[in-house]
């Protein structure tokens, strides 16, 4: 009988630990340790098994999200650590936007196949965000100046 190699389990008890480590934090060397498989198992199998490429590419866009957020928090709210704790965990906000930067396009990608949403659609839903945007800025700045022709604000009183 074939021993399997050292570390190596079965699909089913390996592949659900290295899914959800990869979901929180985005690491695939820490996602296969805890798993407790060869980082390069789960490349092998992220090759040959499309349902389970499709998985970890669903977890690096939870991972990514989990990091966006994180990241914006800190940059409003600062690093809200325990001020009474012996060590602090330092940040390097640097590297979780290089993060971000680098894997932008992989999770819009993986996001729109997710949808089905045609490049048209994506496009047209981005412009309308900004169309948005410009909107909300064109109204704080009228408020701003004082004008009180904000919109949504037809009275130009502070109610």
């Amino acid at each position: 009988m074939a021993e399997k190699p050292k570390g190596e389990r079965a699909p089913d008890e390996w592949r659900s630990a290295f899914l959800e480590t990869l979901s929180r934090t985005s690491n695939i060397s820490a996602a296969a340790r805890a798993a407790k498989v060869d980082a390069g198992l789960v490349y092998r199998t992220r090759r040959s098994d499309p349902v389970f490429a499709k998985a970890w590419y669903q977890a690096l866009c939870d991972g990514y999200d989990l990091l966006e957020l994180d990241l914006l928090r800190r940059l409003r709210m600062g690093d809200t650590e325990n001020p009474n704790a012996k060590r602090k965990r330092k940040y390097d906000n640097a590297t979780a936007f290089r993060l971000l930067s680098a894997h932008r396009e992989a999770v819009s990608k993986a996001r729109a196949e997710q949808e089905q949403m045609a490049e048209e659609d994506i496009i047209a839903s981005i412009n309308a965000k900004i169309d948005m945007m410009r909107q909300r800025m064109k109204a704080a700045a009228a408020n701003d100046a004082g004008t009180g022709h904000a919109a949504g604000n037809d009275s130009g009183s502070n109610a």
